[in-house]
């Protein structure tokens, strides 16, 4: 049995997952924790720790499982690799990197921008985000329907927790810790995610074609597989580092 952890990224809780729950093969266990202050859970009293963060996520967050987290959700697992006792059996970042801010992808100045726009109205700049995330699907219109469909009634995140999210944004930086990882690391990415600069995307493990930064919305059975074929590279791997993988640029099928 392989163990996946779900991680959600900035302004989605675990819902977002929900359209690959009848695409895991046999032999596939799936769990997708909400972070403190998403869903129902409670937000943490300093959401914007890492050490209560790793605190609070360590029931979630099993060694003998591997752990994928997508986008802030990927730059947070990461992060909280140095912190976990014992390192999981792998890591997989899907539309992450070891920083989000990237000069030929979001800058510094643009998130900057939007933590402006958050402060102000954190309503609505949570609805542009979510509308923004969704440029790079085939059907971006159609995407929303299904974002909307999974979250619209839902109850709303945490606003401390959210502002918490934009600042580890601007501030976390995983590239020391990615570059000597304790468990193998695999990097998933759509083809065209515009929240990704143009070489994070070419330089990923998995390039999901057809996909922007929502795989699970639009392309929830490509994104299934990649899960699984590198998942269980990763548990039969556990404690080596990646290989190289000839068909990285591929459809993961």
């Amino acid at each position: 049995m392989t163990r996946l952890v779900l991680l959600s990224g900035w302004g989605c809780d675990a819902r977002i997952w929900q359209p690959l729950t009848d695409r895991w093969p046999d032999g596939i266990e799936v769990s997708a924790p909400d972070w403190p202050g998403y869903g129902t859970r409670p937000a943490l009293a300093k959401p914007a720790c890492l050490e209560a963060l790793a605190e609070a996520m360590a029931p979630a967050l099993p060694a003998d499982a591997v752990w994928v987290g997508w986008s802030l959700g990927g730059l947070l697992a990461a992060s909280l690799l140095e912190k976990a006792p014992t390192a999981p059996r792998g890591l997989l970042l899907l539309g992450a990197g070891p920083r989000f801010c990237h000069p030929e992808g979001i800058s510094r100045e643009a998130l900057a921008d939007f933590r402006r726009a958050f402060a102000r109205a954190p309503s609505a700049a949570l609805a542009h985000f979510r509308r923004w995330q969704l440029d790079g699907e085939p059907a971006p219109r159609e995407a929303h329907r299904r974002l909307q469909a999974l979250l619209g009634d839902g109850p709303a995140p945490d606003r401390a927790t959210l502002a918490a999210g934009l600042g580890w944004l601007a501030e976390l930086d995983a590239t020391a810790t990615l570059a000597a990882p304790p468990c193998p690391v695999y990097r998933l990415a759509g083809e065209r995610d515009p929240l990704l600069a143009p070489a994070a995307v070419t330089d990923a493990d998995r390039i999901l074609e057809h996909a922007g930064h929502c795989p699970m919305l639009s392309r929830p059975d490509d994104l299934a597989a990649a899960l699984t074929t590198l998942a269980r590279r990763c548990a039969a791997g556990a404690g080596r580092a990646p290989e190289a993988d000839p068909t990285r640029q591929e459809s993961p099928i």
